[in-house]
């Protein structure tokens, strides 16, 4: 049985051509056979595997568990379009659902796969604990470490990378500097769409998380503890 069958890109094809109500209410029954019950069997399997890697990870497969809700929160957008056009998935660390600690996250579209680790944005202490787990010469080195680790083993990236400037008051060495210029802390890869149908996706997936898993790992320890 493939992972995501071709209801999934049936969907998500057409949610992104017809983004309204009313092609999503004529679709429901596409949307759940395409959309929500493949992704919660691929929770239902994936979050164990995860917990192999990080024994305290968290799951729940269903919608507002890992599977996010794909209506859009416009209150306070410009962009009134009502649903998302991809499929998010999310497995945390801590008692309950939040994107305030580490997690391994997931999205899919038509066209690629996304996964990864780590937090988009840190609160402000977060981001003070981050900064001076930076500068610190042992838990600087780990990071530099936990990368290096990571990078040998594939093409994956790092983010978040959202600072122009340093920020003033912190100095350390030039191989770790870069580092104060991040806002998250965030490593994942890109890979082509056409895996998310094969058989062994499941297993691809665990094998890409486990390789990140140095860098969150060092996240949890570091800062998010």
């Amino acid at each position: 049985m493939n992972p995501f069958p071709k209801e999934t890109f049936a969907f998500l094809n057409g949610i992104a051509a017809h983004n309204e109500k009313a092609w999503f209410d004529a679709n429901r029954p596409l949307y759940e056979a395409g959309f929500v019950e493949p992704a919660k069997a691929f929770v239902a399997e994936l979050g164990p595997r995860l917990r192999q890697i990080s024994p305290t990870v968290q799951f729940e497969p269903k919608i507002n568990g890992s599977l996010s809700r794909i209506n859009r929160d416009i209150r306070f957008s410009k962009d009134k379009r009502p649903y998302k056009e991809h499929l998010d998935l999310w497995f945390w660390h801590g008692e309950r659902r939040s994107w305030d600690m580490p997690g391994f996250w997931f999205s899919l579209t038509p066209q690629r796969v996304m996964l990864g680790i780590g937090m988009y944005r840190f609160d402000k202490d977060m981001l003070e604990s981050f900064r001076q787990s930076v500068i610190h010469p042992r838990s600087g080195k780990a990071l530099l470490a936990a990368v290096a680790e990571m990078k040998a083993k594939g093409d994956y990236w790092v983010g978040e990378k959202t600072r122009k400037r340093m920020p003033r008051g912190y100095e350390t060495d030039p191989d770790r500097a870069e580092y104060l210029l991040y806002e998250g802390l965030t490593a994942g890869i890109e890979l082509p769409v056409d895996i998310a149908t094969q058989p062994d996706f499941v297993d691809r997936c665990v094998e890409h998380y486990a390789n990140t898993w140095p860098v969150m790992r060092w996240l949890i320890a570091e800062v998010a503890n």
